[in-house]
């Protein structure tokens, strides 16, 4: 991980926010507040701008550190609290100089604690965590030196653990208010964070011959 694979990540995700942006927003509204796609789009289009404005620094961790903090100002809700809090763990645990795979699956490990902690959810709750955990365990299984075996695992595991909160009734959010109405619906959290690790994939597919730098 260095500062081109966090920035590729960053602008990935971002792209992807915008193109599910309404299809998030369905699945929120469903259990939610409705606002999930609008909110997470408003706050990556600001990582964006910043990401494009010339002015970043060289250590990957700063990268995601600043991202972070863009995300919780201007992401509402919930989500902002979550995935800033993930970005500024993840940044925070990276190594300066940049990081190999074992060094960014900690990386992944410290964003996770961070969403747990903020959200005091656990696997099973139907949130974002039922599809984080499976993705870090899916990259820490796979890794082995090659991160873009590693982060497609990671993505396809996440993808599953979202399609898993279905059949779930939430025990956290707003959607635990609608009891066992809140079974049958994807959780949006859940869906966002598929788009996290796809993204991930993605910026990471061209540099997976030189493994995780």
């Amino acid at each position: 991980m260095d500062r081109a694979l966090a920035q590729s990540w960053l602008l990935a995700f971002e792209e992807a926010a915008l193109a599910e942006k309404d299809h998030l927003t369905t699945l929120d509204s469903a259990i939610g507040d409705g606002d999930h796609g609008v909110n997470l789009h408003r706050g990556l289009s600001r990582v964006r701008r910043w990401l494009e404005s010339g002015e970043i620094p060289d250590a990957p961790g700063e990268v995601l550190r600043e991202s972070g903090a863009l995300i919780r100002a201007h992401v509402g809700g919930a989500s902002g609290v979550l995935y800033g809090g993930a970005f500024t763990a993840m940044g925070t645990a990276l190594p300066v100089t940049g990081a190999d795979a074992a060094q960014f699956g900690d990386a992944l490990a410290a964003g996770l604690d961070a969403i747990v902690r903020l959200g005091a959810a656990a696997p099973g709750d139907k949130t974002m965590v039922d599809a984080f955990t499976p993705a870090l365990t899916a990259f820490r299984t796979v890794r082995a030196g090659n991160l873009g075996a590693a982060v497609s695992a990671a993505a396809s595991a996440a993808a599953a653990g979202a399609w898993s909160t279905i059949p779930m009734q939430a025990r956290k959010g707003r959607a635990s208010y609608l009891g066992h109405r809140s079974v049958g619906h994807m959780d949006p959290g859940a869906a966002s964070t598929t788009l996290l690790f796809r993204s991930l994939a993605r910026a990471a597919a061209p540099a997976s011959a030189r493994t995780a730098r």
